[in-house]
C-alpha cells in the first residue's frame, strides 16, 4: 500500500509542477479573475489547496505551519506560491518515505478546521482524502486555467504513468 501512497505524491508534485508553469503565463490579472470555481481565481484556489495540504500535514506528522482557515491567502503572489507549493510537495515524499505499512493502519486523533469536533480515525482514509482533494482542486484550476485561454493539459494519472517521473509506476 505505501507504493500506492509513494505514487500519488510523486502524480501530486508532477502534476502541480504542469498546471503552476501554466499559470505562469497567465497575466496576474488573469490569474486573480473570478472564474467561478469553488474559491474562485487560480490564485485563491492555489492557496487553498496549500492551506489544506499544510493542514494535513500538520495534524499526520505534528510538525509545520497550518493555517486556521481553509480560504487563508498564504501567499500574495505566484512565485511565491509556487516556492512554497514545490517545497510542501516534497514535504509530503519525505513523510509518506518515512512510513511503514504498520503506520497506515494506525490511528490518529485531529480536530477538523471546519467542526472543532475531535476525530480518531486510522491513518490511510484521510491520506488518500488528501490527494483525492488535490486532484478535485486540480480539475478546477484546469477548467479556469482554460477558460482564460491557457492550454488544456493532460494531468490524468496515464501521463503520468507514461512519463520519466511515473514510468517506474507503470512497470
Amino acid at each position: 500500500m505505501l507504493d500506492h501512497y509513494r505514487m500519488f505524491a510523486d502524480y501530486n508534485r508532477w502534476a502541480n509542477r504542469l498546471l503552476y508553469a501554466a499559470a505562469g503565463n497567465l497575466t496576474d490579472a488573469q490569474y486573480r479573475e473570478d472564474k467561478g470555481a469553488f474559491f474562485g481565481s487560480l490564485h485563491a484556489t492555489f492557496n487553498h489547496v496549500l492551506a489544506a495540504d499544510r493542514i494535513w500535514m500538520k495534524r499526520f506528522s505534528g510538525t509545520g505551519d497550518a493555517p486556521a482557515a481553509l480560504d487563508t491567502i498564504l501567499f500574495a503572489d505566484l512565485p511565491s506560491l509556487s516556492a512554497a507549493r514545490a517545497a510542501e510537495d516534497e514535504r509530503i515524499i519525505a513523510w509518506i518515505g518515512s512510513l511503514t505499512e504498520a503506520d497506515l493502519t494506525g490511528r490518529f486523533t485531529y480536530t477538523p478546521v471546519s467542526h472543532p469536533v475531535p476525530v480518531t480515525q486510522r491513518l490511510a482514509p484521510p491520506l488518500s482524502h488528501v490527494f483525492n482533494h488535490q486532484t478535485h482542486h486540480r480539475g478546477q484550476c484546469h477548467m479556469t486555467l482554460t477558460a482564460l485561454g491557457g492550454p488544456s493539459l493532460a494531468l490524468d494519472m496515464s501521463y503520468f504513468l507514461r512519463a520519466p517521473e511515473g514510468r517506474h509506476y507503470a512497470e
